[in-house]
């Protein structure tokens, strides 16, 4: 279970990440990435960051995953500014599948409603 460090540098990450991206990376392919949620082991060096897209499209899906690689050592760069803590996690991004998955299951159930 998460310690409450991790949770609140996790919430950190969150907020900044979002910032960084909306600011001050100018790839077209990361413009639609949302941050859902973040991820940081116990010792604090590993953050994975899970990331949502209003596409649902795979070349959309690989092509913001590209982009957000590419921006990682930016992101990162401007992270280690931000936030008051010895060493910068090392950043991972992931598709953040549950977010798909939900809308699947709401497209289900309203279907059945009108059956």
């Amino acid at each position: 279970m998460p310690n409450y460090r991790d949770r609140r540098l996790a919430q950190e990450i969150l907020k900044e990440v979002n910032d960084v991206l909306r600011k001050k990376v100018r790839d077209p392919r990361v413009q639609n990435v949302n941050i859902t949620d973040v991820h940081v082991t116990g010792d604090l060096q590993q953050a994975t960051i899970y990331y949502s897209l209003l596409s649902d499209k795979a070349s959309d899906k690989e092509k913001a995953q590209e982009g957000l690689n590419k921006a990682s050592g930016l992101v990162r760069r401007e992270l280690g500014h931000a936030l008051s803590i010895y060493k910068t996690p090392e950043l991972f991004f992931e598709l953040d599948e549950s977010v798909e998955y939900g809308s699947k299951i709401d497209q289900l159930i309203r279907d059945l409603n009108k059956e």
